[in-house]
């Protein structure tokens, strides 16, 4: 792995360790996650309410979730622009593997 892309790669293993539970239940959980990453910083304020939504989890999602906003704020525009990307191309490959389940 290119040293660059670590601190990217460092969030995406977060997310598969703690998105099932945050996501959980979501309609459209790509959609929410991009939503917090949309923009220059992480977006604390709509991952408060989405933690909010899980206070059967919320004590350990917290921790991980802040650290996870800080590192995201710590990225270069062109390392968080990747993360975007790997967020859509995993939507459009689970959208493939429901098609396929069908």
């Amino acid at each position: 792995m290119h040293l660059a892309m670590q601190p990217v790669h460092q969030l995406a293993k977060g997310l598969r360790a703690h998105g099932s539970q945050l996501l959980a239940g979501l309609e459209e959980p790509h959609d929410e996650l991009m939503s917090l990453v949309w923009g220059p910083r992480f977006d604390r304020g709509h991952a408060m309410g989405l933690v909010a939504r899980r206070p059967d989890v919320a004590a350990s999602l917290l921790p991980a979730l802040l650290d996870a906003a800080d590192h995201f704020d710590q990225l270069h525009g062109t390392a968080q622009a990747r993360l975007r990307r790997m967020i859509l191309r995993h939507r459009a490959l689970a959208g493939v593997a429901d098609i396929a389940a069908v």
